[in-house]
């Protein structure tokens, strides 16, 4: 089954992340399961947990408003092509891992190209993989959701929501800093950069 998402919509996402690209699809595709399965209309009682920070991670974000910045956007850097997604009013959610078999014999073609075009930019390289790049594209958005992505259970619930925490002043630079962020060090209050320059063992 196709895509469902309007193309009108999905070209106001391409204009948004800058590009269209495989990675853009998947994610588009990971948020039409979150829009559909999930019954969301992009509340913030939706909550993702990105596995990558490539660049599906952007439609997610502009198609569901699951955002850094509202603390209903959680990366999780494991380089994985997965994304959990929570609702907070029903405690429903699932992890939705892409299938390696969604790529089919696409990846295995395009990955040498790429790399030989990586090492030598030649035009027709260039349109070599652009063609397969757009065929990759062509098959994500015509995938079956269930076909793309293996759905998994849950192991735990949703992450606690965002909370406005005091700000300390650093000790060493002055600089006001989220509580959380802050180390202790030798008696005193730090941000990240200042431990780690007083951390150091070298």
């Amino acid at each position: 089954m196709s895509c469902s998402i309007p193309q009108e919509t999905i070209d106001q996402c391409i204009a948004f992340h800058g590009h269209s690209c495989p990675g853009l699809t998947i994610g588009i595709r990971a948020a039409e399961y979150a829009r559909t399965r999930l019954n969301q209309d992009g509340g913030a009682e939706l909550v993702c947990v990105t596995e990558t920070d490539m660049c599906g991670v952007d439609a997610i974000q502009f198609l569901t408003g699951c955002t850094v910045g509202k603390g209903n956007m959680i990366h999780r850097d494991y380089g994985k092509m997965a994304f959990s997604f929570f609702d907070r009013r029903t405690g429903e959610g699932v992890r939705l891992l892409l299938r390696p078999e969604s790529r089919q014999d696409i990846d295995a073609a395009l990955a040498p190209r790429q790399r030989a075009l990586d090492e030598q930019y030649t035009p027709e390289g260039a349109a070599a993989v652009a063609v397969l790049r757009q065929q990759l594209q062509d098959r994500f958005m015509t995938l079956p959701l269930d076909a793309m992505f293996e759905a998994q259970p849950l192991q735990q619930g949703p992450p606690r929501p965002a909370k406005i925490l005091e700000s300390l002043t650093c000790e060493a630079c002055g600089e006001k800093t989220m509580e959380s962020r802050t180390r202790r060090f030798a008696g005193q209050t730090l941000c990240i950069p200042c431990f780690q320059a007083r951390e150091q063992k070298i």
